[in-house]
């Protein structure tokens, strides 16, 4: 898929962390970006550093989604670009220290967020693609990016929310791309390890940097710039079709 005026995207998570970072990397590009978060302020003022524009948005929510794609279109143009970074990650044990199982609400919420935001952005964008007229020599209608996490493959102690969502997430991945590839439309997802978001920022330095020391090479946590950068590839790769991506500096989780 080309980047650029003709080709409008969307990127859930937006407001901040790796959304915002993609976010950039797809207005520096020359798209029209829809900035999509829950987070008005930060939104808006990511929107408005790229030059971009900015719908709240509770992915959560199927209706919320569906009126949410329908301001994009209105503003900007129905979306042939759509990434999803919305996400939170938990902590919680199956059996708490004070012997109380998993709170259940907090279960709940993660896959809410993390799969049920993924679905519901994922499938209606895809739906609204599949109306489009297709472009270029593959006759191409859009291209989906999720956002899994190598919890997927080695969640640790506390991560049973988490890492099952994200779990879910590079599941659907490939299924996804199989259901929607006679109408030309990609689906693929990437798979971050250890980088710098907000979550990360909120630890004491110390903490960061033994979290950057565990990485094989380059011995750091990620940019979330480099994970936009992957995200621009993947968008601009027409044979990436169906793949979950890691992007770790070789990290292997260990259980705690």
């Amino acid at each position: 898929m080309r980047i650029g005026g003709n080709s409008p995207a969307i990127v859930t998570g937006g407001a901040s962390g790796l959304g915002a970072a993609t976010a950039l990397a797809l207005a520096d590009r020359g798209a029209e970006v829809a900035v999509l978060d829950i987070n008005a302020d930060l939104g808006q003022r990511v929107a408005a550093d790229i030059g971009g524009v900015f719908v709240q948005v509770d992915v959560t929510d199927a209706v919320s989604v569906a009126k949410a794609l329908g301001q994009v279109a209105d503003e900007i143009g129905p979306a042939r670009i759509a990434v999803n970074c919305a996400g939170i990650a938990p902590g919680e044990r199956t059996v708490k220290r004070d012997g109380s199982p998993h709170d259940v609400s907090v279960f709940e919420r993660v896959m809410a967020i993390n799969v049920m935001g993924t679905f519901h952005v994922a499938t209606q964008a895809a739906a609204a693609m599949a109306a489009l007229a297709p472009v270029g020599k593959d006759g191409e209608r859009g291209v989906i990016v999720n956002t899994a996490s190598i919890a997927a493959y080695e969640g640790q102690v506390g991560q049973i929310g988490y890492a099952a969502s994200k779990g879910a997430v590079a599941s659907m991945t490939l299924p996804m791309a199989r259901d929607l590839a006679k109408l030309g439309i990609r689906v693929n997802a990437m798979a971050p390890g250890l980088f710098r978001t907000p979550m990360v920022d909120g630890l004491p330095p110390e903490a960061q940097e033994s979290l950057g020391a565990a990485v094989p090479f380059p011995q750091r946590l990620g940019d979330p710039a480099e994970f936009a950068r992957m995200v621009i590839e993947i968008i601009e790769n027409p044979m990436m079709n169906g793949a979950t991506l890691r992007l770790d500096g070789a990290i292997r989780l260990a259980p705690r």
